[in-house]
């Protein structure tokens, strides 16, 4: 009248099986933390609403007598890293149309140069687009631009901003 103790030996699938599968779930998890990562880091955005770097505005013969009357004031650079450890490059400026008319698209060229006044980066962003209000006459807007890779051989002056494209409001 004595019983044996038993000793029970759970199933080694079971539990291998909730490990395997946690495990699964952690690593999709941890690539779609990571692809988001890259795709929302701040060196890569463009202002919000902003047009794909492809795009490009007019600069016809009326488009280039406006332009005149759209100014770049109040010229910022900060530089930060992001939270991949890259170094991003952030000109935040004001565009203000003097003008008389509205505008659906600007596009702006900025340019760094490197220490012998040659062009060490050159891109083209749009800073108003169509899919956003118009900058209408007498507005002024802020916005911002990042830049992940600017050479080393820039010479960490104001670079040069240009409106090379308009599109005015029909």
């Amino acid at each position: 009248m004595h019983d044996d103790p038993q000793i029970q030996i759970p199933d080694p699938a079971q539990p291998e099986s909730r490990r395997f599968n946690f495990a699964l779930i952690l690593a999709a998890a941890a690539i779609v933390v990571i692809v988001a990562a890259f795709y929302f880091s701040p060196g890569r955005q463009s202002p919000p609403g902003a047009a794909p770097r492809a795009s490009h505005f007019a600069l016809g013969p009326a488009e280039q007598a406006y332009a005149a009357s759209v100014h770049i004031e109040n010229i910022a650079l900060s530089r930060a890293e992001n939270f991949i450890h890259q170094e991003v490059t952030t000109l935040t400026a004001d565009l203000v149309n003097a003008g008389s008319r509205p505008l659906r698209g600007v596009e702006l060229t900025i340019t760094f140069s490197d220490e012998m006044s040659q062009i060490a980066l050159r891109e083209s962003r749009a800073v108003v687009v169509p899919s956003n209000p118009p900058l209408t006459a007498g507005e002024r807007r802020q916005f911002d631009i990042a830049f992940e890779h600017i050479p080393n051989s820039w010479n960490m002056q104001q670079p040069v901003v240009r409106v090379t494209g308009l599109e005015f409001l029909q």
